[in-house]
């Protein structure tokens, strides 16, 4: 789990990678992914009770399960490798990454069932990061998208049905979202900081045998950050660490 060249067996088992382009896709299929609030709010209110750091880790699960369906159906899937890599190294210091801008002009095309999906799920993964360092009390709304889009893709859905119920309920348990929202802030100005909540490692959403603990998603999540070409990727600043 150090690398994204290493494919999880999960994704393998759900036939995404190389599997045709046969899944629905529509402006009102899009449309629903965007705006996902509306009969969904029983995931909506299962995403709300993990806190921030685990929410930005399901995002780079999430977006990895969209990344390996295209891979090899286009190019500006490099792009999307290196959001992921900059996802997971903003859980560990936000400091670390620059903002996932995307399309802030909204004329990048987005039709078609390989740009749709795609551009859809990059929009959803700069509003998660947006809210990530805003402080927002309501990060998990943005995710509710990201979760359906994945699921929509994948040719063996019972298959990631499987592994997100469980990850999820594991998230619920080990990462719970450290508020309630009866006194929030409902404008959405308040900051929430997410700074000392334990960081989550690729390894967590990945691995079968990772046996958790807050060292070892440390760990973990630094030598994923370690192994990263770091010159190459626009959206991280690090410096290589000394050996």
């Amino acid at each position: 789990m150090k690398s994204l060249k290493n494919v999880p067996q999960i994704i393998l088992n759900s036939q995404t990678i190389g599997h045709p382009i046969d899944f629905k896709w529509s402006k009102r299929k899009m449309d629903q992914f965007l705006d996902p609030l509306e009969g969904n709010e029983e995931l909506e209110a299962l995403l709300s009770n993990i806190n921030h750091k685990a929410t930005v880790g399901l995002s780079a699960a999430l977006l990895e399960w969209i990344y390996w369906r295209f891979t090899g159906y286009t190019t500006s899937i490099n792009d999307t490798e290196k959001r992921i890599e900059a996802l997971w190294c903003s859980i560990e210091n936000q400091d670390h990454t620059s903002p996932l801008i995307f399309d802030v002009d909204l004329d990048i095309p987005a039709s078609g069932s390989i740009n749709g999906p795609l551009w859809v799920a990059l929009m959803n993964v700069r509003m998660i990061d947006v809210r990530y360092r805003k402080g927002s009390y309501f990060i998990q709304n943005e995710i509710v998208g990201l979760a359906l889009l994945a699921r929509h893709i994948t040719p063996k859905r019972k298959t990631f049905d499987k592994w997100f119920n469980n990850i999820v309920t594991e998230l619920n348990r080990l990462y719970p979202c450290q508020y309630n929202y009866t006194n929030v802030d409902e404008t959405d100005e308040a900051f929430y900081d997410s700074s000392n909540e334990p960081v989550i490692c690729r390894a967590f959403f990945f691995d079968p045998k990772f046996e958790y603990t807050i060292e070892a998603s440390k760990n973990a999540v630094n030598d994923f950050i370690d192994n990263l070409d770091h010159k190459s990727n626009p959206f991280l600043h690090l410096t290589k660490k000394a050996s």
